[in-house]
């Protein structure tokens, strides 16, 4: 039987942080992926992007990027402009990340694939977890459902930030969220 290696898709270094740390102390064979072309602008992709890399070098676990494509997201989003957060934007936005997760997985020989995309409680991890089973059956590869939620990774995830001086950013990463939060601080 081949020794279990997981694909860890991360959308940010606070998400992911804690549950790094965690699959390193356990001695779990992992990598972690950065596929996020719904970050806007390319200046938070590239703090996102450098922050996850510094925590993964922390921890010693090695790190994929995938290309930077805004032109792919834009487009499969198209008409879902006006949906609101955890409508179907989102779910259209974790199903085309997982996806080209789940096949970075299956073609670079990982057992398994997750993700972090559920871990904030501003997210619906149903919502996720739907979207992640649905790319795991298209590509045939097992997806790890563990909520990353539970377990005490919330009070690691902080712990972690304050000593790590993590930049944490202040909405999803798509312009939609981004709009929304500026307009919920101008009322």
């Amino acid at each position: 039987m081949p020794e279990e290696k997981l694909l860890l898709l991360s959308c940010c270094a606070p998400c992911s942080c804690g549950v790094i740390q965690q699959l390193a102390a356990r001695g779990r064979k992992f990598t972690v992926l950065f596929y996020n072309p719904n970050v806007t602008p390319e200046e938070e992709y590239q703090k996102r992007l450098e922050e996850n890399k510094r925590v993964c070098m922390r921890f010693n676990v090695p790190f994929v990027q995938l290309p930077y494509e805004p032109e792919v997201w834009h487009q499969a989003v198209r008409g879902l402009e006006n949906e609101p957060e955890r409508g179907k934007r989102c779910t259209v936005c974790f199903e085309l990340r997982l996806k080209q997760a789940a096949r970075y997985a299956k073609e670079h020989g990982f057992t398994a694939f997750s993700s972090v995309l559920g871990i904030s409680r501003y997210k619906d991890l149903n919502q996720v977890n739907a979207a992640a089973q649905n790319a795991a059956q298209a590509a045939g590869i097992a997806y790890d459902m563990t909520n990353w939620r539970k377990g005490g990774t919330e009070q690691l995830r902080a712990a972690l930030m304050k000593e790590m001086q993590i930049y944490s950013q202040k909405y999803c990463g798509c312009i939609y969220s981004r709009r929304s939060v500026k307009n919920e601080k101008s009322m």
